[in-house]
């Protein structure tokens, strides 16, 4: 197996208190967050080789003594300064200029999180290094698919196998090119094959190669997949569909590092890391005699689940106009959005094909659609009908209903996010939703 190097760790000093929402997104990113109280910081600990950006936040508490602070971060002139201000209009404190002045760049409340995290992997030199999130990977800002991307920044630097798992269209291919891209062995190759879409007779040929004469047709030595990817990284899709005498084999690669073609009963030695996916129950499929009980727990080292697209929110919308917008970059149309029901009957779809099945939708749709924006016709979706379990007479009381609905949509349902975007309590925000009679648990 390839040695993992010792890569610098990724930290921000956080001067304050971040949101949990907050230290999620930068743990995805691949940050470490270390929080501080302002006033009782008296030395900043961190390895020579560490990459360590200090963010100062203004928002909720001001430094008793901005001197000290001054001084303490003196001592670490080499490490790169943000901050974030209370509100675009609430001016700073005069005693605060000397600190503002030494950061290079500031951030008004609410926090464009999204905005930050780009900045610090600029920091970081990520113009070499490809990001878990942003195009073509997965897309999205859900707390779901921050969790997931959490998961392969902290898979990716380990040289052993990961299952990935998740329904047909989530993204499971995505997911396994941004840990190869993100382990030490991204500069090698990377291959993918889906199990269930080789014929039976093929299989042991194409992962593991032939010698000539091993079979009719035959007429040369064949490198198999794993021989092929050497150094790099395998992708086994639908894993679940791999024959029996093939699963022996792949089973003998993970064990022992080592292929035999057929036709010879000469071992080879590979070196190559495997990443395999499923959609179906390998467990169940162990328990019917499908897969093999001890294949099952060399792949299952590490497991990534990948969450459905209808439980990611907000989520829907975004990937809907990116992939308009990537449509459009492609193609001419004249559609260039979509109408306010469009997006209820979008985010209110049970999307039983995913990602793949928005996209196909998104594509349908930008092709069909006769005006500039896109409608629920469209997609090819009914209209989404609110589901009002009360008669409401009064058209305030239904646009203040849609539009809590759209805030905690956008929130993921995360009181405290809905409370900040409209600017109320998280106690008002509880309120409006018993007044609507909006049940959280059954939303989220």
């Amino acid at each position: 197996m390839a040695a993992v190097p010792d890569v610098p760790a990724r930290c921000v000093i956080w001067f304050g208190h971040p949101l949990p929402a907050e230290r999620a997104a930068l743990a995805a990113a691949g940050w470490q967050v270390r929080g501080v109280v302002t006033d009782e910081c008296m030395a900043i600990g961190m390895r020579g080789r560490d990459q360590v950006v200090g963010l100062l936040d203004l928002r909720t508490t001001v430094p008793d003594n901005p001197a000290r602070l001054q001084a303490l971060l003196d001592q670490h002139r080499h490490m790169a300064l943000l901050a974030i201000l209370p509100a675009a209009t609430s001016p700073p404190l005069p005693a605060l200029q000397p600190l503002l002045a030494g950061c290079l760049e500031t951030y008004a409340a609410p926090l464009d999180l999204a905005r930050m995290v780009s900045r610090l992997q600029q920091l970081a030199g990520d113009a070499q290094c490809p990001p878990v999130h942003g195009a073509p990977s997965l897309i999205g800002e859900s707390a779901v698919l921050q969790v997931a991307r959490q998961a392969i920044r902290k898979f990716a630097p380990v040289d052993l196998p990961v299952l990935i798992t998740g329904e047909t269209g989530t993204g499971k291919e995505l997911a396994a090119q941004a840990l190869h891209a993100l382990s030490p062995r991204h500069a090698r190759p990377f291959l993918a094959v889906n199990c269930g879409a080789i014929p039976a007779a093929l299989v042991q040929s194409e992962l593991f190669g032939h010698e000539r004469g091993a079979f009719t047709g035959a007429a040369s030595r064949r490198l198999g997949l794993f021989e092929t990817a050497s150094g790099g990284t395998v992708f086994l899709d639908e894993i679940g569909d791999l024959p029996l005498d093939a699963q022996t084999n792949l089973l003998r690669v993970l064990q022992e590092g080592t292929v035999e073609r057929v036709g010879s009963n000469r071992p080879l030695a590979v070196d190559v890391r495997v990443l395999a996916a499923t959609h179906v129950d390998l467990e169940q499929a162990v328990a019917q005699g499908r897969f093999r009980r001890d294949l099952f727990y060399r792949l299952n080292v590490l497991r990534l689940p990948l969450p459905p697209l209808r439980d990611r929110g907000s989520d829907i919308a975004l990937l809907a106009r990116h992939f308009l917008a990537s449509f459009r970059d492609r193609h001419v149309t004249r559609a260039r959005g979509f109408t306010g029901e469009a997006i209820l009957a979008l985010e209110s779809f049970a999307w039983p094909g995913n990602v793949r099945e928005l996209l196909n939708r998104v594509q349908r749709a930008a092709i069909v659609a006769e005006g500039e924006l896109i409608d629920a016709g469209d997609l090819e979706l009914q209209p989404a009908q609110p589901d009002i379990p009360y008669p409401l007479h009064d058209a305030r009381r239904l646009a203040e209903r849609d539009t809590l609905l759209r805030a905690l949509r956008q929130a993921d349902f995360n009181i405290s996010a809905c409370a900040r975007h409209m600017q109320v309590s998280r106690v008002t925000i509880y309120r409006l939703c018993r007044k609507h009679q909006l049940a959280l648990p059954e939303l989220r």
